[in-house]
């Protein structure tokens, strides 16, 4: 009876054994899924990540976009005890709204990004508070570091990863490289630590040339100060290959700052982007057409009376003035509405609706850029008269800038729709640059030689580069109230002037698009014109072009 009090004890520890063991098979061995899913779901997160992004490069290899290492702070809000305080510090640190931290300190998460690309100051300032739950940590970023210039050919990347506009839009699954999801572990200090390995994107190499992109974009810049249009595009590309050799756009941005711009308009590439009714630079597609089918030379002459009866509706030359008797050649010169209207005439309704299709007015370019838009010119296939004769010399059709120059250089090249594009090169990239005949060798020739003959007698004289013949055409068109959101019939005051030219004339190796948005001259005779000499002047110098005459 003296050991009952051992046996006891015993029985007790035996019996507190077997439901400390029962309690561990059952948490260790039934359980063991559950709470090792609850362990990791406290320090893993699961996060979809992308490897390195490629980078971009110019035509000459020089950088375009590439990749930096830098800081970021976030914070891990479970962690946090003091959350007003933590709030403050940082708003002081960082110069952000306490309220908003303090309402990112308050959520329900393990991971809150507060900011990106931290200066060596305010990482140190961070570090040195030592405050529970904030954390900084290195990343790699996208850098432009030749900030504004191509900034909308090249587009830029937004805080989530993903290419906006432009280059980094429309190849942005090819730069990103192959996505993963990618599990990231808290570490001892509360950092999170990607265990999963990540592919690289491919790098690009461009077809634009930095030094005539910077030329185009200063061209801008310094006449805008003159002309003070309201904005400008210039398209360098050559003719015989869709190769986009500069896109310039005034104003621009800085794609490092994206996130300071109040309006997502100003990221928008006019050249691709906006549709415009193009005025006179459409002439050259008319007669062209007219010409390939036969219906007209260029030696064709009429009598102009200086206006065009079309049922209810009267059609003017510029400033109403009258010319008498022309060749069509004499209409391109001095740019006469109603040469136009009669080569249209000519030519007839049915082909010239084919001739716009054929050239891609009612299409995309497919140019390997975000965005692009086209017009289909619902309102002039209503077919109404007036429509085909307003439309035969650029008023009442709307096309996209790269859209005209498309064309141009079918006029230039003997013939082809080429396709253009901005990318050169990348591994295991190959683009479709299928080209089709529209207009015969004979009637691009015919074409050139009276293009030429605007620049060398006609209106657009301003263009001319002693030594070469280059070829052109000048376009002032007004701009309709719709398009300035306004719902009222007619045209407004505003104007675009436009100049397309190309050069050598009968041996093109460049294309020149000028576009500028309602400036203070009459027409592009004395806005446009200019600029297109003085960027083809450039060109001419920089490529070493031998001259065609002394």
């Amino acid at each position: 009876m003296r050991f009952w009090r051992f046996y006891l004890v015993l029985v007790f520890f035996s019996l507190l054994g077997a439901a400390i063991l029962s309690r561990l098979v059952f948490l260790q061995i039934k359980k063991h899924d559950y709470y090792q899913a609850m362990s990791e779901g406290q320090q893993k997160i699961l996060k979809e990540e992308s490897g390195k992004r490629g980078e971009i490069f110019f035509r000459s290899g020089e950088p375009a976009v590439i990749n930096k290492t830098g800081s970021y702070v976030f914070l891990c809000p479970n962690e946090i005890k003091e959350k007003e305080k933590v709030a403050d510090v940082l708003s002081s640190i960082l110069n952000l709204d306490k309220k908003w931290l303090l309402e990112k300190a308050k959520k329900d998460n393990l991971f809150e990004v507060v900011k990106r690309r931290l200066s060596l100051e305010e990482e140190n300032k961070i570090k040195e508070a030592n405050m529970e739950g904030v954390h900084c940590e290195k990343e790699t970023f996208r850098y432009y570091p030749h900030q504004e210039l191509a900034a909308h050919a090249l587009g830029f990347l937004s805080a989530d990863g993903q290419g906006q506009y432009g280059v980094e839009g429309f190849y942005n699954e090819i730069l990103k490289g192959k996505e993963i999801l990618a599990e990231r572990e808290r570490g001892p200090f509360g950092f999170f630590k990607s265990s999963a390995e990540k592919t690289t994107g491919k790098n690009l190499v461009l077809t634009l040339d930095s030094s005539l992109q910077l030329k185009a974009e200063k061209l801008l810049s310094d006449n805008e100060k003159n002309l003070k249009f309201e904005s400008g595009q210039i398209l360098v590309m050559d003719p015989n290959s869709g190769e986009i050799m500069a896109m310039a756009e005034w104003p621009s941005f800085n794609p490092n700052l994206y996130n300071e711009i109040e309006s997502p308009e100003i990221f928008k590439n006019a050249l691709l982007q906006k549709i415009f009714e193009p005025g006179s630079v459409f002439k050259p597609i008319t007669m062209s057409a007219a010409i390939n089918e036969g219906k007209i030379s260029p030696e064709t002459t009429y009598i102009d009376a200086g206006l065009v009866k079309i049922g209810g509706s009267t059609i003017y030359n510029y400033g109403q003035k009258v010319f008498g008797e022309q060749t069509m050649t004499g209409v391109l010169e001095k740019s006469i509405n109603t040469g136009a209207v009669f080569a249209e005439k000519k030519l007839g309704h049915e082909l010239f609706l084919e001739y716009l299709d054929k050239f891609g007015f009612f299409e995309k370019t497919g140019v390997d850029l975000q965005g692009e838009v086209f017009s289909e010119n619902l309102e002039f296939k209503k077919g109404y008269e007036v429509n085909f004769a307003t439309a035969s010399f650029g008023q009442g059709i709307e096309i996209t800038p790269i859209q005209i120059a498309v064309a141009f250089s079918a006029l230039a090249n003997g013939g082809k729709l080429v396709k253009p594009h901005i990318l050169k090169q990348a591994e295991g990239i190959s683009l479709d640059l299928r080209e089709k005949e529209i207009i015969s060798k004979e009637t691009s020739y015919q074409i050139v030689t009276m293009l030429s003959s605007v620049i060398e007698n006609g209106f657009g004289k301003a263009a001319k580069v002693n030594g070469y013949y280059l070829a052109g055409k000048t376009g002032t068109a007004q701009v309709s109230w719709p398009a300035l959101n306004i719902q009222k019939r007619g045209y407004s005051e505003k104007t675009v002037q436009t100049f397309v030219g190309f050069g050598p004339a009968f041996n093109p190796k460049f294309l020149i698009l000028i576009k500028l948005d309602n400036p203070q001259t009459k027409t592009a005779e004395y806005s446009a014109a200019p600029i297109f000499k003085e960027l083809a002047k450039y060109i001419i110098d920089y490529w070493q072009i031998v001259p065609d005459y002394e």
